[in-house]
């Protein structure tokens, strides 16, 4: 093993411990960890740029934007009071009915995306029913990944497959995939139930305040709610139509930003700035780098290619493998490097005698979407509803999300396993 390689793995592995330890703060230790990795000469600085997914920071960025000025209107305030009075301020019904918004809108919009539109309403919908955040937001979590698993556009590994396996439509993605996501959803949504059962009651108190509120009075400037919900309904439409006008996600998320402050005017500028994540934004910019050094220096093509080897090219095999190392693998490590790996050693399957890859693709997508939900790293999505929740004052620590996570990750694991052979393997 060359000392590149062995020195980005024992920062990797350092940096991970740090942070599951939570001694030092995540942010320190992934910025830390990148640091290190350009002064030992693992990678160069041009190197570590090229391995930001700036388009993750921008999309980050323009929609913490948007959101810190939506805020400010009392719209989430009065979506959260009409859906709890629409329920009868039951939290369970509420949990599936925003379980089941962001599975289906992050199915068609980025996770992220979803989360931050979700999040602010599900922190302000636990107050007024005065129940902790923390099993809506849980739910959300893992509802964001499973959701982005069903579509071609819901998550990035689904998009880089479609791009390099034309053969495989959009309707493919649906038809192949909806089914068994709709099987993690009932499943994930009964287990989360059973977990929560007792944190999910809200009391008689809190129902009756909340059936009494006026949901209209929490507007509290409605020419500035206008102007929001105008620029959020474009920047979404822009999401959706960004293939076919040829501009990026962060692009169309930080110009709906801008617009919205050019609209709103200067003196909402320093506010919108503060409500930006930023300690997330850095955090996620050191952990680019710290699997950048992995990826240069082809420690993941080396493990990669190893455990394919074992199956000796036959399909069942070599199906849950990929399955289920694409699965944990991306709860550890970002699943875009990890899925860009993968993609051509799959294609060169077909050298070993495996005429059908249709499986492959199939189990590549389940496990690198999946994974994330296993621990608080796995996604984009995980780490921003954990820095809002931590703002409003429920924090969501590695070992907590992972205790649950595991077995939300574990359980979608199982059920895509027995899909995947009923379906493409008997």
């Amino acid at each position: 093993m060359r000392s590149e390689a062995l020195i980005a793995i024992i920062i990797f592995i350092t940096a991970y411990a740090l942070i599951i330890s939570e001694k030092i703060h995540r942010t320190i230790v992934a910025m830390t960890g990148a640091s290190l990795l350009l002064l030992f000469g693992v990678l160069s600085q041009n190197t570590a740029i090229q391995h930001i997914d700036f388009n993750t920071i921008g999309l980050l960025t323009g929609m913490m934007i948007i959101v810190s000025i939506t805020a400010q209107t009392g719209l989430f305030k009065y979506i959260s009071i009409r859906s709890a009075q629409m329920v009868n301020g039951q939290p369970f019904a509420l949990l599936i009915v925003f379980s089941l918004i962001t599975a289906v809108g992050s199915a068609f919009l980025d996770n992220v995306t979803t989360v931050l539109l979700v999040v602010p309403v599900t922190l302000s919908i636990a107050k007024q029913l005065d129940i902790s955040p923390t099993p809506f937001l849980m739910s959300e979590i893992f509802m964001s990944n499973i959701g982005g698993t069903a579509t071609m556009i819901g998550d990035p590994p689904n998009i880089m497959i479609g791009s390099a396996v034309p053969e495989l439509s959009f309707l493919d993605f649906i038809t192949n995939l909806a089914p068994v996501v709709l099987l993690i959803v009932g499943a994930t949504l009964l287990m989360l139930g059973l977990i929560y059962r007792r944190s999910l009651k809200g009391s008689k108190e809190a129902r009756m305040k909340i059936a009494k509120l006026n949901a209209r009075e929490a507007i509290k400037d409605k020419t500035l709610l206008i102007k929001a919900l105008v620029v959020l309904f474009l920047t979404i439409i822009g999401f959706f139509l960004h293939e076919f006008i040829g501009a990026e996600t962060a692009t169309i998320a930080l110009a709906g930003a801008f617009f919205l402050l050019l609209l709103s005017g200067e003196r909402y500028l320093e506010d919108a700035l503060a409500g930006v994540e930023w300690t997330t934004l850095f955090f996620f910019v050191g952990l680019f780098v710290l699997v950048a050094g992995l990826v240069e220096t082809g420690v993941i093509a080396s493990v990669a290619k190893g455990a394919l080897t074992l199956t000796g090219g036959k399909l069942v095999p070599t199906t849950f493998l990929i399955l289920w190392m694409s699965a944990i693998a991306s709860s550890v490590i970002d699943n875009i490097p990890f899925v860009a790996t993968m993609i051509p050693l799959i294609k060169d399957m077909g050298e070993l005698g495996i005429t059908n890859l249709e499986p492959l693709w199939w189990s590549l997508s389940l496990g690198a979407c999946l994974g994330g939900n296993g621990l608080l790293i796995g996604a984009s999505a995980n780490l921003v509803v954990a820095a809002l929740s931590g703002r409003g004052g429920h924090r969501i620590t590695f070992i907590r999300f992972m205790k649950l996570g595991v077995p939300v990750m574990l359980l979608s694991m199982v059920i895509s396993t027995i899909y995947v052979y009923l379906r493409y393997l008997l």
